[in-house]
Protein backbone atom coordinates (compact mmCIF):
# COMPACT_ATOMS: atom_id res chain seq x y z
CA UNK A 1 0.00 0.00 0.00
CA UNK A 2 1.07 3.45 -0.61
CA UNK A 3 0.55 5.35 2.70
CA UNK A 4 1.94 8.73 3.20
CA UNK A 5 1.18 11.37 5.97
CA UNK A 6 1.53 15.39 6.17
CA UNK A 7 1.41 17.97 8.71
CA UNK A 8 1.90 21.50 8.75
CA UNK A 9 1.83 24.05 11.69
CA UNK A 10 -0.12 25.62 13.36
CA UNK A 11 -2.11 22.59 14.47
CA UNK A 12 0.42 20.35 12.76
CA UNK A 13 -2.51 17.78 12.39
CA UNK A 14 -1.82 14.48 10.37
CA UNK A 15 -3.38 14.22 6.78
CA UNK A 16 -3.16 11.35 4.97
CA UNK A 17 -2.72 9.68 1.09
CA UNK A 18 -3.67 5.99 0.98
CA UNK A 19 -3.04 4.35 -2.49
CA UNK A 20 -3.31 1.01 -4.24
CA UNK A 21 -0.27 0.54 -5.44
CA UNK A 22 -1.78 -2.25 -8.16
CA UNK A 23 -4.48 -0.29 -9.45
CA UNK A 24 -3.34 2.95 -8.60
CA UNK A 25 -6.37 4.34 -6.94
CA UNK A 26 -6.34 5.81 -3.46
CA UNK A 27 -8.07 8.26 -1.17
CA UNK A 28 -6.82 11.21 0.76
CA UNK A 29 -7.57 11.38 4.41
CA UNK A 30 -8.61 14.77 6.65
CA UNK A 31 -7.19 17.70 3.90
CA UNK A 32 -6.40 20.33 6.46
CA UNK A 33 -3.67 23.40 6.53
CA UNK A 34 -1.85 20.78 4.93
CA UNK A 35 -4.07 20.20 1.51
CA UNK A 36 -1.00 21.01 -0.96
CA UNK A 37 1.58 18.77 0.36
CA UNK A 38 -1.17 16.04 -0.08
CA UNK A 39 -2.23 17.03 -3.40
CA UNK A 40 1.43 17.00 -4.36
CA UNK A 41 1.41 13.42 -2.78
CA UNK A 42 -0.96 12.34 -5.01
CA UNK A 43 0.57 13.49 -7.99
CA UNK A 44 3.92 11.88 -6.66
CA UNK A 45 2.56 8.60 -6.70
CA UNK A 46 0.35 9.61 -10.06
CA UNK A 47 -2.77 8.46 -7.94
CA UNK A 48 -6.40 8.41 -9.06
CA UNK A 49 -8.09 9.48 -5.84
CA UNK A 50 -11.45 8.00 -5.04
CA UNK A 51 -13.05 10.26 -2.45
CA UNK A 52 -12.29 12.69 0.67
CA UNK A 53 -12.58 11.04 3.62
CA UNK A 54 -13.20 12.24 7.38
CA UNK A 55 -12.45 10.95 10.30
CA UNK A 56 -14.39 13.88 11.82
CA UNK A 57 -15.05 17.91 11.36
CA UNK A 58 -12.95 19.99 13.70
CA UNK A 59 -11.49 22.77 11.99
CA UNK A 60 -7.88 21.59 11.68
CA UNK A 61 -8.98 18.19 9.76
CA UNK A 62 -11.22 20.00 7.38
CA UNK A 63 -9.78 23.69 5.92
CA UNK A 64 -8.22 21.97 2.76
CA UNK A 65 -11.36 20.15 1.62
CA UNK A 66 -12.63 22.68 -0.74
CA UNK A 67 -9.14 22.81 -2.11
CA UNK A 68 -9.07 19.34 -2.57
CA UNK A 69 -12.49 18.56 -3.76
CA UNK A 70 -11.63 21.10 -6.47
CA UNK A 71 -8.55 19.61 -7.68
CA UNK A 72 -9.31 16.06 -7.54
CA UNK A 73 -13.28 16.38 -8.32
CA UNK A 74 -14.40 13.30 -6.14
CA UNK A 75 -16.82 13.12 -3.53
CA UNK A 76 -16.63 14.08 0.37
CA UNK A 77 -17.38 11.22 2.99
CA UNK A 78 -18.73 12.31 6.75
CA UNK A 79 -20.34 10.95 9.75
CA UNK A 80 -23.77 12.51 9.88
CA UNK A 81 -23.37 13.57 13.36
CA UNK A 82 -20.50 15.78 12.59
CA UNK A 83 -22.54 17.62 10.00
CA UNK A 84 -23.50 20.59 12.47
CA UNK A 85 -19.60 21.14 13.14
CA UNK A 86 -18.55 20.77 9.69
CA UNK A 87 -21.40 23.22 7.98
CA UNK A 88 -20.08 25.41 11.40
CA UNK A 89 -16.68 25.45 10.28
CA UNK A 90 -16.06 29.34 9.80
CA UNK A 91 -17.64 29.78 13.97
CA UNK A 92 -14.82 27.01 14.53
CA UNK A 93 -12.26 29.23 13.28
CA UNK A 94 -13.37 32.39 14.95
CA UNK A 95 -13.41 30.64 18.40
CA UNK A 96 -9.69 29.79 17.73
CA UNK A 97 -8.89 32.78 16.27
CA UNK A 98 -8.49 31.94 12.39
CA UNK A 99 -10.40 33.00 9.14
CA UNK A 100 -11.48 29.81 7.81
CA UNK A 101 -13.79 29.65 5.12
CA UNK A 102 -16.76 27.62 4.51
CA UNK A 103 -16.21 24.40 2.85
CA UNK A 104 -18.27 22.59 0.09
CA UNK A 105 -21.51 20.13 1.21
CA UNK A 106 -20.78 16.45 2.30
CA UNK A 107 -21.45 13.94 -0.46
CA UNK A 108 -22.36 11.09 1.58
CA UNK A 109 -22.71 10.18 4.98
CA UNK A 110 -21.38 6.74 6.50
CA UNK A 111 -23.94 3.90 6.96
CA UNK A 112 -23.41 1.91 9.93
CA UNK A 113 -21.01 -0.15 9.43
CA UNK A 114 -19.60 1.84 5.84
CA UNK A 115 -16.86 0.08 3.98
CA UNK A 116 -15.09 2.08 1.57
CA UNK A 117 -12.66 0.69 -1.61
CA UNK A 118 -9.61 2.21 -3.71
CA UNK A 119 -8.44 -0.13 -5.80
CA UNK A 120 -7.53 -3.67 -3.68
CA UNK A 121 -8.29 -2.09 -0.38
CA UNK A 122 -11.04 -1.77 2.10
CA UNK A 123 -11.65 1.08 4.49
CA UNK A 124 -14.08 -0.39 7.16
CA UNK A 125 -15.28 3.00 8.69
CA UNK A 126 -15.90 2.50 12.66
CA UNK A 127 -18.06 5.22 14.58
CA UNK A 128 -15.93 6.44 17.58
CA UNK A 129 -18.06 9.10 19.28
CA UNK A 130 -16.81 11.23 22.46
CA UNK A 131 -14.01 13.74 20.82
CA UNK A 132 -17.02 14.47 18.79
CA UNK A 133 -20.17 13.04 18.40
CA UNK A 134 -19.40 11.64 14.50
CA UNK A 135 -15.83 10.93 14.95
CA UNK A 136 -14.99 7.63 12.92
CA UNK A 137 -11.84 5.47 12.79
CA UNK A 138 -10.72 3.80 9.60
CA UNK A 139 -9.68 0.43 9.91
CA UNK A 140 -7.66 -0.16 6.46
CA UNK A 141 -7.01 -4.07 5.71
CA UNK A 142 -3.52 -4.70 4.63
CA UNK A 143 -2.19 -6.17 1.10
CA UNK A 144 -5.52 -8.56 0.05
CA UNK A 145 -3.04 -10.93 -2.08
CA UNK A 146 -0.64 -12.14 0.23
CA UNK A 147 -3.29 -11.77 4.19
CA UNK A 148 -6.69 -12.35 5.31
CA UNK A 149 -9.33 -10.00 5.21
CA UNK A 150 -8.66 -9.06 9.01
CA UNK A 151 -4.81 -9.51 9.28
CA UNK A 152 -2.39 -6.67 9.75
CA UNK A 153 -5.37 -3.58 9.37
CA UNK A 154 -3.94 -0.55 10.23
CA UNK A 155 -6.29 2.12 12.40
CA UNK A 156 -6.52 5.86 11.15
CA UNK A 157 -8.52 7.06 14.30
CA UNK A 158 -8.52 10.97 14.10
CA UNK A 159 -8.37 12.24 17.54
CA UNK A 160 -9.39 9.56 19.17
CA UNK A 161 -6.50 8.36 20.84
CA UNK A 162 -2.98 9.19 20.64
CA UNK A 163 -0.01 7.93 21.28
CA UNK A 164 0.17 8.35 25.27
CA UNK A 165 -3.46 9.74 25.61
CA UNK A 166 -6.46 10.33 24.49
CA UNK A 167 -8.55 13.02 22.28
CA UNK A 168 -10.09 16.40 24.28
CA UNK A 169 -13.52 16.42 25.15
CA UNK A 170 -14.14 19.93 26.29
CA UNK A 171 -15.20 21.08 22.81
CA UNK A 172 -18.96 20.95 21.63
CA UNK A 173 -20.42 17.72 21.40
CA UNK A 174 -17.31 15.78 23.48
CA UNK A 175 -18.06 13.45 26.13
CA UNK A 176 -15.31 11.68 27.75
CA UNK A 177 -17.56 8.53 29.18
CA UNK A 178 -18.32 8.21 25.43
CA UNK A 179 -14.87 8.75 24.41
CA UNK A 180 -12.98 5.91 26.82
CA UNK A 181 -16.40 3.65 25.24
CA UNK A 182 -15.15 4.06 22.22
CA UNK A 183 -11.74 3.19 22.52
CA UNK A 184 -12.22 0.73 24.81
CA UNK A 185 -15.16 -1.17 23.02
CA UNK A 186 -14.39 -0.84 19.34
CA UNK A 187 -10.46 -0.31 18.98
CA UNK A 188 -9.24 -2.36 21.72
CA UNK A 189 -11.42 -5.11 19.99
CA UNK A 190 -8.22 -4.75 17.31
CA UNK A 191 -5.05 -6.99 17.95
CA UNK A 192 -1.94 -5.84 20.14
CA UNK A 193 -0.03 -5.40 16.98
CA UNK A 194 -2.11 -3.11 15.32
CA UNK A 195 -0.67 -0.33 14.05
CA UNK A 196 -2.42 3.21 14.71
CA UNK A 197 -2.37 6.80 13.28
CA UNK A 198 -3.60 9.72 15.00
CA UNK A 199 -4.63 12.68 13.79
CA UNK A 200 -1.28 14.67 15.61
CA UNK A 201 1.88 13.27 16.89
CA UNK A 202 3.47 9.81 16.38
CA UNK A 203 2.19 6.27 15.55
CA UNK A 204 1.64 3.83 18.20
CA UNK A 205 0.03 0.59 18.77
CA UNK A 206 -2.97 -0.85 20.33
CA UNK A 207 -0.84 -3.00 22.54
CA UNK A 208 1.10 -0.41 23.60
CA UNK A 209 -1.97 2.21 24.34
CA UNK A 210 -3.16 -1.12 26.24
CA UNK A 211 -0.55 -1.39 28.55
CA UNK A 212 0.07 2.02 28.99
CA UNK A 213 -1.50 4.95 28.15
CA UNK A 214 -2.69 6.57 31.65
CA UNK A 215 -5.98 7.19 31.11
CA UNK A 216 -6.73 3.86 30.15
CA UNK A 217 -5.83 2.06 33.02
Amino acid sequence: MIFETRAVPPFMKNGFVLGCEFTREGVVIDPGDDVELLLETVEKHALKPVAIVLTHAHLDHVTGVARAKQALGVPVWLHKDDNFLYEAVVQQGQMFGFEVDPQPAVDHFYEPDQELRFGEYEIAVRHTPGHCPGGVCLAVNGDPRTQGPTERRILIVGDTLFAGSIGRTDLPGGDLETLLRSIRDVLFSFPDGTPVYSGHGEPTTIGQERRSNPFLR
